[in-house]
């Protein structure tokens, strides 16, 4: 299978595309990954040692955009916050998954997916500050949010187990 973030962008349907949250890049990269890892999920599935972090695997990337949009569909403030810090931690849980399916699932693969997914968790970080009107609960690590969606190594073909 050969894909890159565009051709994905294109295969959304339109009842999820048209709906406000849609314009959130952190919600398409977040639902973006949660997709391209179904091919993960069966890969390691394959191996009976890994069928744990195929299920957890299955869960928690599944899990940043499912509470982004609980999150986006509450008021402003405290309420909406609580969402966006539960796909943080999902993502952070997601990255840790990854990290530990290294041993089955090519490097190039792991590497993608826990670069996507630690974007994905530089986009949350402010958003939640934001809701909350200050800084959350931790110490504040050195994410880099400056590159722009055009520079991100998402486009390129994505690989693949």
């Amino acid at each position: 299978m050969i894909m890159n973030y565009s051709e994905w962008l294109s295969t959304v349907p339109s009842e999820i595309a048209s709906d406000p949250i849609w314009k959130l890049e952190v919600y398409r990269l977040a639902l973006f990954a949660g997709d391209i890892g179904w091919h993960d999920i069966l890969a390691l599935s394959k191996n009976n040692l890994m069928w744990g972090i195929a299920d957890q695997l299955y869960r928690s990337p599944g899990s940043i955009s499912a509470n982004l949009t609980e999150g986006y569909s509450r008021s402003k403030g405290l309420d909406r916050a609580r969402f966006f810090e539960i796909a943080l931690g999902s993502a952070r849980e997601s990255r840790d998954w990854y990290y530990k399916s290294r041993h089955v699932l090519p490097d190039e693969v792991v590497k993608h997916r826990m670069e996507l997914i630690t974007r994905i968790i530089s986009m949350l970080v402010p958003m939640i500050s934001h809701q909350r009107k200050h800084a959350i609960r931790e110490q504040q690590a050195e994410y880099d949010s400056s590159p722009q969606p055009s520079d991100l190594i998402i486009d390129p073909a994505i690989p693949f187990p």
